[in-house]
C-alpha cells in the first residue's frame, strides 16, 4: 500500500493540511459558524484561505499537491492560521521542503535517498549488553526490534512469541492483546507512537518499511485508523512509562530515546530505574527471566538475543 492509497490521494503536505485544518473550528479563531450545513466542524478552505492571506484557489492547490513551493511567509501565514504549535509548525516546514525536491522535474540527486540499513554495529550490541539489567533495545524508524538484551525483549511479554521479523513496537502495541493490559497509560503510547511514525513518514511518505507497517495497522486496527486520520506529530512529554508486568509486577520507569551515530534512523530504546528500587530489583529479575528464555530457545533460534535478524522483511499481514 502506498501512502497515497492510505489517505486518498494528493501529498503528504496536502493531507497534513486537510488533517489539521479539520481540527480548527471556526470559534477557535474568532470566526462566525457561518452558514449552512458543515460537513466538519473544522474550518473550510475559503476561510483558512482568508486567514492566511491567500486565494482560495492557491490555497486549493497547495491541498492537492498541485503547487508545491509557497514561500517562507506563506507557510507561517498557514502556520500561525492553523494554530500550529513549534512541532507542528517545524513539521510544515519539512513537508514543504520536501514537496519542493520532489516536485516534477527535480533532479534525481534532489530526491529523498534510500532508507537506513538494519544492519546493528558490534558497538551499538555491546551498548545494549552494558546497559543490563535495565531494558534496552535498538530499533528502526518503522518501529522494528532490530537488537535487544534479555530484558529488552522480556518488558513486552508475549512479543518474544513473535518470528524475529514480525518484532515491531507499533505492532505490538496495536495489535498484540497484552499491549492494553501491559502500558498504565496505553491511550498516551499509541499517541506518541503514531506522532512519531507521522514526523518519520513526513520526510520520505513512501519509504517501504513505512508504508508497509502503516497499510497494515491501517487495516488492523481501527485505532491505529482512527489516530493515524488526525495526523497529530506532537507526541506525549512525559520520560516516564508505567507498565502493569504479569511476571514482575508494577512498574515506573524512566524512559530515553537516543539516536545511533552512524546508523540513521536507529535508535536506542532505554528503559530504566534507579538502582537500590524496587522497580530495579525487578528489572534484574526481568533480565534473568529474559536470559533463561534466551537459553531455552538457542536451540531453535537463529543467533543470540542481540544480533539482529538478517535483513527480513515485516509481513504485511
Amino acid at each position: 500500500m502506498t501512502s497515497e492509497q492510505q489517505s486518498g490521494g494528493g501529498t503528504e503536505l496536502g493531507r497534513f493540511l486537510r488533517a489539521r485544518r479539520a481540527q480548527v473550528t471556526p470559534k477557535d479563531v474568532g470566526l462566525p459558524p457561518g452558514t449552512g450545513l458543515r460537513r466538519t466542524p473544522g474550518l473550510r478552505r475559503e476561510e483558512l484561505a482568508t486567514l492566511a492571506g491567500v486565494s482560495i484557489d492557491y490555497y486549493a492547490r497547495l491541498e492537492r499537491g498541485k503547487e508545491t513551493r509557497p514561500s517562507p511567509s506563506v507557510v507561517d501565514a498557514l502556520a500561525r492560521a492553523l494554530l500550529l504549535e513549534d512541532d507542528e509548525r517545524e513539521h510544515l516546514h519539512s513537508l514543504v521542503a520536501r514537496a519542493a525536491r520532489t516536485a516534477p522535474g527535480t533532479p534525481p540527486e534532489g530526491r529523498a535517498q534510500a532508507g537506513p540499513s538494519r544492519t546493528v554495529s558490534p558497538g551499538a550490541l555491546m551498548l545494549l549488553e552494558s546497559m543490563r539489567p535495565n531494558p534496552a533495545a535498538v530499533v528502526s524508524r518503522a518501529h522494528d526490534l532490530l537488537a535487544w538484551n534479555p530484558a529488552g525483549l522480556r518488558l513486552f511479554p508475549g512479543i518474544e512469541d513473535w518470528p524475529k521479523e514480525q518484532r515491531n513496537y507499533a505492532r505490538y502495541l496495536f495489535l498484540h492483546p497484552a499491549a492494553r493490559h501491559l502500558f498504565d497509560d496505553w491511550d498516551t503510547q499509541i499517541r506518541g507512537c503514531i506522532a512519531h511514525l507521522h514526523a518519520t513518514a513526513g520526510a520520505d511518505p513512501d519509504a517501504p518499511d513505512l508504508a508497509r507497517l502503516v497499510g497494515e495497522l491501517l487495516l488492523r486496527s481501527p485505532e491505529f485508523a482512527r489516530h493515524w486520520e488526525r495526523y497529530d506529530v506532537k507526541g506525549p512529554s512525559s520520560r516516564r512509562k508505567n507498565f502493569h508486568h504479569p511476571e514482575v509486577g508494577d512498574l515506573s520507569l524512566g524512559f530515553q530515546a537516543l539516536q545511533l551515530e552512524g546508523a540513521p534512523g536507529h535508535r536506542v530504546f532505554l528503559f530504566f530505574a534507579e538502582p537500590g528500587t524496587p522497580e530495579h530489583d525487578a528489572l534484574v529479575l526481568l533480565d534473568l527471566l529474559g536470559q533463561e528464555h534466551t537459553a531455552n530457545t538457542a536451540a531453535n533460534d537463529d543467533g543470540p538475543s542481540t544480533v539482529p535478524p538478517e535483513e527480513a522483511e515485516s509481513p504485511s499481514s
